[in-house]
């Protein structure tokens, strides 16, 4: 398959390193209530992914996809939830989804070929 998780994974964690050693209060509250916000509360940690990985297709962000399904793998989400999930993501966004739909499916295959959660 390749190896788009790991380098996913690293560039992402190198740049949230970079940005977050910016001296600048706005970005690093902004960081802040991100995770804040997927922290279990009136709904748990696991819906609340599952819900962003919704908006995400919907909004059409890659590497926002590429997180929330990493992230709802982690929760235990399995697979015939996320394709529930994609398919709420096509009815609110439309075909305009699909191209997002197979890189989220070739990222939670890539997932599923490594045992990753």
């Amino acid at each position: 398959m390749g190896n788009r998780v790991e380098e996913f994974n690293e560039f992402r964690s190198r740049m949230n390193n970079r940005i977050l050693g910016i001296d600048n209060r706005a970005i690093k509250r902004f960081f802040g209530v991100d995770t804040l916000t997927y922290e279990p509360g009136a709904l748990d940690s696991r819906t609340k992914e599952m819900l962003g990985l919704v908006a995400s297709m919907v909004l059409r962000c890659d590497d926002c996809i590429s997180y929330h399904v990493q992230q709802c793998k982690k929760e235990g989400v399995t697979d015939p939830e996320m394709h529930d999930i994609f398919s709420v993501a096509l009815v609110v966004g439309g075909s305009i989804v699909i191209p997002h739909m197979r890189r989220a499916v070739a990222f939670l295959d890539e997932l599923n070929e490594r045992g990753a959660a």
